[in-house]
């Protein structure tokens, strides 16, 4: 799959807020990953999604007063966009408890060795997917995933990008794990990380959208003999525009009474997901920030 890499220039006395306001503008564009530079951002797109439209939607009419932006694209060479995992790979991500005393996730490459101590240990060879557990977004959803029971559970991970976690749920005791990505390339290299953690079974991996997801039976989740294929948690690390557009989907896959993990949007597009939410039957139950990034965590209602 081609990707192009566009540079941006950003005049501003705010460039590092101006870098995080124009992620997430394009991501509303089809951006797949960001990486900041002192002049302003790095970011990547597939070929087939990219829009020079919706590069200026982004651009022109930005929202913090003065500033200037202008880009240049070009191709994203397979070789180099692999190149620089795989020779630098990334710094051990540490998630600790809650006084933070001692670390309870740590995700590491194969590349380091300075790797502290945790109860759950999860490889990550991150190749051109993301999810390394170094955004907030991702870092918020495993500290969240640490605090439920997933014991025996049926879990959708939608977006699975690195497959990271998938691997934590089935880590957790998840009994079984559907993950997805629209990005070949994601699902081969979930696949691959699920054998680096030894993980073998009860996690499938396909390609494809949110169409792919099967429908629940209208059943309790609490209920001992709920059907093995209906999931009792859908997680969802992804932009908002995707949220928005699979919140029906999403919704109709959960059985009554099941929970719905998102992330991957902004404080500001909290209400507009809440209220979407809402139309499909999901309540909000727990809601959390790291930065200016948000988490939501909703409930299936029962039915009427």
């Amino acid at each position: 799959m081609k990707y192009l890499e566009v540079k941006f220039h950003i005049a501003s006395s705010e460039v590092s807020i101006a870098s995080d306001i124009l992620s997430a503008l394009l991501a509303d564009e089809g951006f797949e990953a960001f990486e900041p530079t002192p002049e302003g951002l790095m970011a990547w797109v597939q070929q087939s999604m990219f829009s020079k439209e919706g590069v200026e939607r982004a651009t022109s009419a930005f929202p913090l007063q003065g500033t200037r932006i202008t880009y240049t694209v070009s191709e994203a060479p397979d070789e180099n966009w692999n190149r620089q995992w795989e020779q630098e790979g990334f710094r051990p991500i540490v998630i600790f408890d809650g006084k933070e005393e001692k670390p309870v996730i740590v995700v590491h490459d194969t590349a380091h060795d300075d790797v502290p101590h945790a109860e759950y240990d999860i490889r990550i060879n991150p190749c051109q997917a993301f999810g390394t557990g170094s955004h907030e977004t991702t870092r918020m959803i495993l500290r969240q995933l640490l605090a439920m029971p997933m014991s025996g559970r049926h879990v959708i991970d939608a977006g699975t990008g690195t497959g990271i976690l998938a691997i934590l749920c089935r880590m957790l005791g998840a009994a079984h794990v559907f993950a997805y990505d629209i990005d070949e390339w994601s699902v081969r290299n979930a696949q691959a990380n699920l054998l680096l953690n030894d993980i073998h079974e009860a996690v499938e991996v396909h390609l494809g959208d949110s169409s792919v997801l099967p429908v629940a039976q209208e059943q309790d989740v609490e209920q001992a003999h709920a059907p093995s294929f209906a999931p009792s948690l859908v997680i969802a690390n992804i932009n908002r525009n995707i949220l928005l557009a699979d919140m029906p989907r999403f919704s109709s896959s959960l059985v009554t009474g099941g929970e719905l993990l998102l992330s991957g949007f902004y404080t500001q597009d909290v209400p507009i997901l809440l209220k979407e939410a809402e139309n499909h039957g999901l309540h909000p139950i727990l809601q959390s920030q790291d930065s200016n990034w948000a988490l939501l965590l909703l409930k299936k209602g029962k039915s009427s």
